[in-house]
C-alpha cells in the first residue's frame, strides 16, 4: 500500500542539504574523510550503531559528490518482505506488469540501502551480482541494463565481525566484501559530547524553522547535564528530546529540572539509521 511504500523508499528531505554538525576533532576528521569518499564512486559502507545518522552521513556523501544533482533513493532493507525485496531493488519486467526497481529510480544518483544485513538472503545474493557484474535485469525480462547508480549501505557496529555467520541481520561475506571497498565508521553521540550544544541549537532551530514551533533556549545548566549523559539513542534520541520539549512548551529558556523529568520519563529513540 501507499503508506508501506513511503516507509520503504523516499528522498530523505529531511536531512536535505544538512551539513554534519560540530566542532570537535572527531566530527571534523569525519568530514573530511566523507568529502573524500564522495569523489569516488565505488560502493560504500557506513556501520555504526542505530540513531548515530549514517542515513544523514550518506545524504551528506552525495551531496559532495558529482552526483549531487542526480536523485538519492533509499530503500530500509527491513521494511521489504521476503518475494517483493527482489521486485521492489530490481523491478519487473513489462510483461508482468511492468515497473521500475530502486535501482532504476536511482538512475545516475545515489541509492542508500538502510540495514544492509536485514536484505533477504535472495535479495542480498542478487545484490552481489550487480555490484559483481556492474549491471542487471528486471525480474522476468532477459534485457540487461547498466548500473548507474552508487551504492551507500549501512550496517551496526558488529557487521564485519559477523558476515557470513547465521547471527541475525549478518550479510553474506561476498557482499559485504563488495560494499567495503571503500568503508567508514559514523561515532556514536557520546564520542564527540562537546558537539552537543551546538546539535541542541541546530535542532531547535531546524524545528521551529520546519514545523513553526515556538522557539525555546536550553540554560547552562541543561546544556551541561546533556554533555554527559550517555546518548543511547544517539543523535536521533536528542533530536526526539528537542522535539518533545518544544512541542511541549513552556518558558523560553529550557531549565535543568525539565531535562532531568523528560530524561526520567522517556527512553532511548531509535528512529533514525
Amino acid at each position: 500500500d501507499a503508506g508501506r511504500k513511503r516507509r520503504i523508499t523516499g528522498r530523505l528531505l529531511a536531512n536535505a542539504g544538512a551539513t554534519p554538525v560540530g566542532k570537535s576533532r572527531v566530527i571534523q576528521q569525519l568530514r573530511t574523510q566523507l568529502s573524500k569518499l564522495a569523489s569516488t564512486d565505488h560502493a560504500l559502507l557506513l556501520s555504526g550503531e542505530v540513531g548515530a545518522g549514517r542515513s544523514a552521513f550518506a545524504r551528506y556523501v552525495h551531496e559532495q559528490s558529482p552526483r549531487a544533482a542526480r536523485p538519492f533513493v533509499t530503500v530500509v532493507a527491513s521494511a521489504l518482505r521476503d518475494g517483493d525485496a527482489e521486485a521492489t531493488l530490481f523491478g519487473r519486467a513489462e510483461a508482468e506488469g511492468g515497473a521500475a526497481g530502486l535501482l532504476e529510480q536511482a538512475a545516475d544518483g545515489t541509492l542508500f540501502v538502510s540495514e544492509i544485513g536485514d536484505l533477504p538472503p535472495a535479495a542480498q545474493r542478487l545484490l552481489l551480482g550487480v555490484l559483481e557484474t556492474g549491471s542487471y535485469s528486471r525480474l522476468g525480462e532477459s534485457r540487461v541494463r547498466p548500473l548507474l547508480a552508487r551504492m551507500i549501505a549501512s550496517g551496526r557496529p558488529d557487521v564485519e565481525s559477523t558476515a557470513g555467520s547465521d547471527a541475525p541481520g549478518a550479510v553474506r561475506r561476498d557482499l559485504l566484501t563488495q560494499l567495503a571497498t571503500v568503508a567508514a565508521r559514523i561515532p556514536a553521540l557520546r564520542e564527540y559530547s562537546e558537539d552537543v550544544p551546538e546539535l541542541l541549537r541546530h535542532y531547535v532551530d531546524r524545528l521551529v524553522d520546519a514545523e513553526g514551533l515556538r522557539f525555546r533556549r536550553f540554560g547552562i545548566a541543561a546544556q551541561n547535564r546533556l554533555r554527559n549523559y550517555p546518548w543511547p539513542g544517539n543523535v536521533q534520541e536528542l533530536r526526539t528530546l528537542v522535539h518533545r520539549l518544544l512541542l511541549r512548551g513552556g518558558s523560553e529558556e529550557i531549565a535543568l529540572e525539565e531535562i532531568e523529568r523528560e530524561l526520567a520519563a522517556s527512553g532511548p529513540s531509535g528512529g533514525d539509521t
